[in-house]
């Protein structure tokens, strides 16, 4: 069953000067996601990435298309959705804990059912140690597990990931990917996964779409065809080294092409 459709998705951001041209960021972005589906979206720099989660988010509003959640269009908000981004986001003078409950006291859920929840969900990224630490006394992989647990607190059906792992080092990268994995085994929520990396996106994914340079739409889907549970292993099997060959040579196509930015002018109807 598809729990989220993306039709015809078209964003053009307006400028407010006269002589400045408006930009189309994306163009005609289709995407059909089913329950409990990890997908990864991998493009190069400026290609609309985030500005399709924003719009998928709720955060911005498209220019034309729409977006179903389970069959029901939506704009804006929704409560099916939950985001984790890249930036910290976690609060610094809150504790691990009081971080983790924050969703679930803004809508007014009573302390002793959401501390069980919190820690419950503390646990399962592994910090039960650390729920009365500050982020201050914190590693920035443990920040994102932070963030994490917050967004799955909420029990979101739709969980979306722009590049959580993108300002860590590369060995605390691969070790978070591995516990992302381990995380979406047990709850199987459906993961849409921003990244840069080739590697990361065929570790995690059971499909991998491919956008193009501005103004960005999906160039290309890839299943990747490997089975679960995967392992460091996984990077050394043939079929791995097919996928990632097969986006190297999607994006390098794309990153080859001069950036240009066009003018463009939004449909009437």
């Amino acid at each position: 069953m598809a729990v989220l459709e993306v039709r015809s998705l078209r964003k053009i951001y307006v400028s407010q000067e006269a002589n400045v041209p408006s930009v189309e960021a994306l163009k005609n972005i289709n995407l059909t996601v089913n329950k409990g589906e990890f997908i990864s979206i991998i493009g190069p720099s400026g290609c609309g990435k985030s500005t399709l989660f924003g719009v998928i988010g709720g955060l911005n509003e498209s220019t034309s298309g729409e977006i179903l959640i389970k069959g029901e269009k939506v704009r804006g908000p929704h409560p099916s959705i939950g985001m984790v981004f890249q930036e910290e986001s976690v609060f610094p003078w809150l504790t691990c804990l009081e971080n983790v409950e924050f969703g679930l006291k803004m809508i007014g859920v009573n302390k002793k059912e959401r501390r069980t929840k919190s820690r419950e969900m503390i646990e399962l990224v592994d910090l039960s140690e650390f729920e009365n630490h500050y982020p201050g006394e914190l590693s920035g992989g443990m920040k994102q597990r932070v963030a994490i647990a917050r967004t799955l607190v909420m029990d979101p059906e739709i969980i979306l990931m722009d590049e959580p792992f993108g300002a860590l080092d590369e060995q605390t990268r691969v070790i978070l990917g591995e516990e992302l994995l381990r995380i979406w085994e047990k709850i199987r929520a459906t993961i849409l996964f921003i990244t840069h990396s080739i590697s990361e996106s065929v570790m995690l994914s059971d499909r991998i779409y491919v956008m193009s340079c501005r103004p960005g739409t999906f160039k290309r889907t890839i299943d990747v065809g490997i089975p679960r549970p995967r392992s460091s292993s996984t990077i050394s099997t043939e079929r791995f080294c097919e996928v990632t060959d097969q986006i190297w040579k999607e994006l390098k196509e794309e990153t080859s092409k001069p950036m240009k930015i066009t003018s463009c002018e939004i449909e009437k109807n």
